[in-house]
């Protein structure tokens, strides 16, 4: 038996990595995917420009105004004249904020009196309008608690001292390259075990893999372990570039994410292969792994927080796989998660690998009957 699945892995492996193509497909995408998604999909704000209307012209406000300037988180400042012209950079997006100083601002500091700072914020770009808005108070607040220990005016005796986790200075990539190892290995794995039967249906092969001495499980196998070979050679890859590359910090155990991943490409080929039996052309498991794919991602946690989630919505996310190895990758990397979280995240992965093989093999067997 175990000669006959060598025989066919083998045969698997060379069919696809014969192939000049799909030798570059395997390779180029993922690699190019893993830079585009690092550096593309961010949601940091930065470069950000910013309208200002000061009719003030007093030195208070013109000292705030250089304070922004000298943030490092405004690209540009754009001066304008009126509330009008203001609008009118925000409409056409040319600006994400625009800050309008009263006349009297500078006077009303002096005199110990309270002076807003209206901040007009392009709606339409809520979550850089919410970060525009955190980075702007900072720097007013910070304004005001020096002009309060001049003696100048009052401020409440509280302050908040902000300490951020396992990634002190907020670098996105930090959170992103981990994420993406497990997403991209995702793909690689669907995608070459969900085209591995169609392709033989689509050749006309598949009728004389049946007729072999191979059995129904047997051709499973020989069909998934190619896949899971490739998808954790590419996940070791990603791995090894988050660290070297993006000097993404690695403080947990490598066995214990090690075990994570093949129980999670396993989950995955079973997914890649109940596609496969399903499919008669390659265009269908194409349509049928990115039909899977986009929802799976979605309900991650990678975009939005799954507890974001709608209530009737989030049971949904316990049959994904993704959830899970989002929570082990992010914390093995990050915090060293423990052995007995990496265990809590890993069972239902391996309850979803056997139902999803399962549901392949039943599949498989009833379309070869």
């Amino acid at each position: 038996m175990f000669q006959r699945i060598r025989s066919l892995v083998v045969k698997e492996l060379l069919a696809t990595l014969r192939d000049k193509k799909a030798r570059i497909a395997l390779i180029v995408p993922p690699i190019l995917q893993l830079f585009v998604f690092a550096f593309a999909g961010t949601q940091e704000v930065t470069n950000i420009s910013l309208a200002v209307f000061n009719p003030d012209a007093g030195r208070a406000s013109a000292e705030l105004v250089q304070r922004l300037e000298a943030s490092g988180n405004f690209s540009h400042i754009r001066f304008v004249r009126s509330t009008g012209e203001m609008q009118a950079a925000i409409d056409r997006q040319q600006v994400v904020a625009g800050v309008r100083f009263q006349d009297d601002f500078s006077a009303r500091l002096l005199g110990g009196q309270s002076a807003p700072v209206q901040l007009i914020l392009d709606g339409r770009k809520s979550n850089a309008a919410q970060i525009v808005q955190g980075y702007v108070q900072s720097v007013v607040e910070q304004f005001g608690r020096e002009r309060a220990a001049e003696g100048r005016v009052r401020l409440a005796d509280a302050a908040i001292e902000p300490r951020n986790w396992f990634n002190p200075n907020l670098i996105y990539l930090w959170f992103t390259v981990p994420s993406l190892v497990a997403m991209i290995t995702t793909l690689t794995a669907l995608n070459v075990t969900s085209m591995s039967v169609a392709r033989e249906r689509e050749m006309g092969t598949f009728d004389q893999l049946l007729v072999s001495p191979l059995r129904p499980l047997e051709i499973l196998a020989g069909k998934a372990l190619p896949a899971f070979g490739l998808a954790l050679a590419q996940a070791t890859i990603f791995l090894v570039v988050a660290v070297l590359v993006f000097r993404i910090p690695f403080r947990g155990s490598p066995p214990l994410l090690y075990g994570a991943l093949i129980v999670f490409i396993a989950a995955m080929v079973g997914v890649g292969l109940f596609i496969s039996s399903l499919s008669a052309t390659q265009q269908q498991a194409l349509l049928g792994t990115f039909t899977f794919m986009v929802p799976a991602m979605l309900l991650s946690g990678y975009a939005s927080p799954i507890e974001n989630m709608p209530a009737w919505l989030q049971p949904l996310t316990y049959l994904n796989p993704l959830r899970y190895m989002m929570v082990v990758v992010k914390g093995v990397y990050l915090k060293a998660l423990p052995a007995a979280e990496v265990l809590h995240q890993v069972w239902p992965m391996a309850l979803i690998a056997a139902a999803t093989v399962a549901l392949a093999t039943w599949q498989f067997r009833r379309r070869s009957a």
